[in-house]
């Protein structure tokens, strides 16, 4: 019997046809984190399972419910859920954090997760995200920010809120934690199993429980605004007033306080309401204790994660351009054996100079080889028999347009295709130009 071999559920294939979509958000978010400073980090994919243990936070949902860890022999190493732990470590264990600061590291990785999958929230899921370290000064946090603003406007992507808050230091965050039992404890026999231990663990991770029940006791929770220290509040002010200052707009949610453990003062979102409840486009923060937890110096640090696959779901519904997909720019159709090997030597020549060039591999007739090349949307095609061998040149047909050029088959061809392809991006470039100043109607 056959095998039906499918894809792993929460897993998704990404098509020729939509290549270019992923193309265009690496490229712009590459391009944007280099004019920012930020230098490109690849880290493994599995990590040692401690390193989240510690990192991520035993009462979180990613180390509780959702991590892929796989035991081999004596080994046991867990598929990462996110890109912020391993990149710290891999500063650490490279001495990245020994040069000068502060360290600006960008990356673009696939994460694990085991969630019942949905709209935007994969099993395996790709991220764009950054971290710096070395700053703990609020310009830093504006600069981060600023920087997501600035990626999110490039892609063209409109109708997306900031929301910021603070959820302070250890210092600050203990006395919030005591007010949040004190409010809690009397609702403890309705909560969930898992919010009835984080009331014990951490009990700020019960404002994050997605349960309707302990949203409706959480609603009117002490906020954590009312309990940060002077050095706390200090810093979030400033950074309100840099956002300003770069004409930013956000707002204060007390509400927001972020999935993971190591997160302290400044955490934000970026929001858009278009793609359903998975409407978070950009996470991120500040983590001051992160690199001290794992071993190093108190080194201050903060960055933010993009999940690609819900920045492409608001793209497309939003109608947001892309980079245009690489096409075939000539295509030699031919006839015999001899035809075949001048297109293989005439398309080699081109391929050395970036241009992309086709020649007929199935063995078809003529007839079938141009319907190929219009299904491939072939910029030129070539036909090539005995008659153009003999002859010594050939027919350049624009397929657009059907214009045909004569064009020789030496060694000046490529040259020469160089000159029409050139030619015809000119001449478009002028139609474009000239459609500017046009004017409708009579002349003023």
């Amino acid at each position: 019997m056959a095998m039906n071999i499918k894809r792993p559920n929460g897993t998704e294939d990404v098509l020729p046809k939509d290549v270019h979509k992923w193309n265009t958000v690496e490229k712009i978010a590459r391009e944007t984190a280099e004019s920012f400073g930020f230098s490109e980090i690849r880290i493994p994919t599995f990590e040692n399972t401690d390193l989240f243990l510690r990192s991520v936070g035993e009462t979180t949902d990613v180390v509780q419910k959702e991590m892929y860890t796989v035991k081999a022999k004596e080994t046991e190493f867990t598929l990462r859920p996110e890109g912020t732990a391993g990149t710290i470590r891999a500063m650490l264990q490279n001495g990245l954090l020994n040069e000068a600061l502060p360290q600006k590291v960008f990356y673009m990785l696939s994460c694990f997760r085991h969630e019942r999958p949905q709209a935007g929230r994969l099993r395996e899921f790709h991220q764009f995200g950054l971290e710096m370290a070395g700053s703990a000064a609020p310009t830093a946090d504006a600069e981060v920010i600023s920087l997501a603003k600035t990626l999110l406007t490039r892609l063209g992507l409109k109708n997306i809120e900031l929301y910021i808050n603070s959820i302070g230091c250890p210092s600050c965050r203990a006395k919030y934690h005591e007010a949040l039992k004190a409010y809690f404890e009397p609702h403890k026999e309705e909560l969930c199993d898992t919010c009835k231990e984080r009331l014990v663990k951490n009990p700020m991770r019960l404002l994050d429980c997605k349960s309707p029940i302990c949203q409706e006791i959480a609603k009117d929770a002490p906020l954590i605004t009312d309990y940060l220290c002077e050095e706390c509040d200090d810093h979030f002010k400033k950074l309100q007033a840099y956002l300003t200052n770069l004409g930013i707009e956000y707002k204060v949610n007390p509400k927001i306080v972020r999935g993971l453990d190591y997160y302290t003062k400044t955490v934000f979102e970026f929001v858009t309401t278009e793609i359903g409840a998975q409407g978070t486009v950009c996470g991120g923060g500040r983590y001051d204790g992160l690199i001290e937890q794992l071993g190093g110096q108190h080194i201050p640090a903060l960055g933010f994660a993009m999940g690609i696959e819900r920045l492409l779901l608001v793209m497309d519904k939003q109608g947001c351009d892309y980079l245009t997909p690489k096409k075939c720019d000539i295509y030699f159709a031919t006839m015999g054996d001899a035809a075949l090997e001048k297109a293989m030597e005439l398309t080699k020549g081109l391929r050395e100079f970036g241009y992309c060039a086709e020649y007929d591999l199935m063995g078809r007739g003529i007839k079938a080889q141009m319907k190929y090349a219009n299904k491939i949307g072939a910029a030129y095609t070539v036909v090539l028999g005995d008659n153009e061998l003999a002859e010594g040149k050939a027919r350049l047909k624009e397929m657009e347009s059907g214009n045909e050029t004569e064009i020789l088959l030496n060694d000046k061809f490529t040259t020469n295709f160089e000159n029409e392809y050139f030619n015809k991006v000119l001449d478009i470039m002028d139609d474009e130009n000239g459609s500017m100043f046009a004017f409708t109607g009579e002349d003023k």
